[in-house]
């Protein structure tokens, strides 16, 4: 266990990318220990790498929040590398986009456990460690918080419970010496709305993960109670929260404030197992003769570019397809999608059942079930080109 008297420890959930990433790299410099929490294991061990001569240290945690322990398995961690606890930092955020009044009680949620309740949870646990220190919390938001827009899911809501819980907590907190801090960080240059399927707002309004980054490490210096990355969007929401008809008639108009639609076709979401999938593979190919004039043993089968896009944007290797191809291996979509993403999303879901869907009509796998597949044949002869 490290232990020091003067080194402040900070823990950032949802650093993996975005504004945890550059929070987490931007903390280290100014000297802070971090611990990183995010659920990509590949992008924590890049940021760890990063971090290599930097003031401070960087402890990577590879989790998912919503899994059980995860809180109290992030503060044991912190107190056993760091031996204190001095700011807490909720970035870790997912949505669900769509019709609210549509979406499933797991995508529900999952959006107001990821926003509200485990941010709350992590308060709890780390209180004590807080006030022996006068330590700090902060909470995230969004400007959907106060002008809230359809197609968003649950976000919008789940960012307004969050910023009222901010509230109601620093009050009291307060008596323990424990500081609150709120952030709006106006429209940021980030994947999340990428993974979702969504374009990001226009990239003239788009702030820097860097930027909101520095602006809590600010927040954090001063405790500052509220912290507004970008004023002059915030300046717009507050307006958009007085004048509320105002604000609709101009988002109905021009939706891309927000989110510049959805992605191409190849990105839209589709039901996870339709009762007949179409082929999402393109049929093989004639096996290829190596020059040694030995004939290759693998079919090659090629994902349709739809499909193959999809995959390079949601981050998808084709190791990974590999690796769960076992022959005898009963495969379930919601058990790969969290393998994969730790805290799947709808699209995320989706990518996989089509994939296992497009595997079963070449033959790779047989259904066994609405969500359940065995494995009928191994990587070894499947050629992704």
């Amino acid at each position: 266990m490290h232990t020091s008297e003067t080194t402040r420890t900070i823990i950032v959930t949802g650093a993996s990318s975005g504004i945890g990433r550059a929070l987490a790299e931007q903390a280290a410099r100014l000297g802070f220990d971090v611990l990183a929490v995010g659920r990509r294991r590949e992008r924590l061990d890049e940021l760890q790498h990063t971090a290599i001569g930097l003031g401070g240290r960087i402890v990577c945690l590879a989790l998912d929040l919503r899994s059980p322990g995860a809180v109290a398995t992030i503060i044991s961690t912190a107190l056993e590398r760091f031996g204190r606890i001095d700011v807490v930092v909720n970035l870790a955020g997912g949505t669900a986009v769509g019709p609210i009044v549509e979406q499933t009680d797991e995508e529900l949620r999952e959006q107001f456990e990821t926003h509200v309740l485990i941010p709350l949870a992590l308060v709890r646990e780390a209180r004590s460690s807080l006030r022996s220190v006068s330590g700090q919390v902060v909470f995230v938001g969004s400007g959907l918080a106060r002008v809230p827009v359809t197609g968003q899911g649950a976000y919008p809501c789940a960012k307004a419970a969050i910023r009222s819980a901010a509230r109601i907590a620093r009050s009291e907190l307060r008596a323990d010496g424990i500081a609150v801090t709120y952030v709006d960080p106006g429209a940021v240059n980030t994947e999340f709305m990428t993974r979702v399927g969504k374009q990001p707002g226009p990239s003239s309004i788009l702030a820097s993960p860097e930027h909101v980054a520095n602006r809590i490490l600010d927040g954090i210096i001063r405790r500052k109670n509220i912290v507004n990355a970008v004023p002059w969007q915030t300046t717009l929401v507050a307006i958009g929260d007085m004048l509320p008809a105002v604000a609709d008639l101009v988002l109905n108009a021009y939706p891309s404030l927000v989110s510049g639609g959805p992605l191409p076709a190849a990105a839209d979401a589709v039901p996870i197992l339709p009762p007949d999938p179409p082929p999402q593979l393109a049929a093989a190919k004639p096996t290829a003769i190596p020059q040694d004039g030995s004939a290759s043993t693998k079919t090659p089968v090629t994902i349709r570019p739809t499909l193959a896009r999809r995959m390079e944007r949601l981050g998808l290797s084709e190791q990974f397809i590999r690796e769960f191809l076992v022959p005898g291996a009963t495969l379930d979509v919601e058990e790969i999608a969290l393998r994969w993403a730790g805290m799947p999303n709808k699209n995320e879901r989706a990518l996989i059942g089509d994939i296992l869907n497009a595997l079963t009509e070449t033959g790779y796998l047989e259904r066994e079930d609405d969500r359940s597949f065995r494995c009928l044949r191994s990587a070894d002869d499947l050629l992704i080109s």
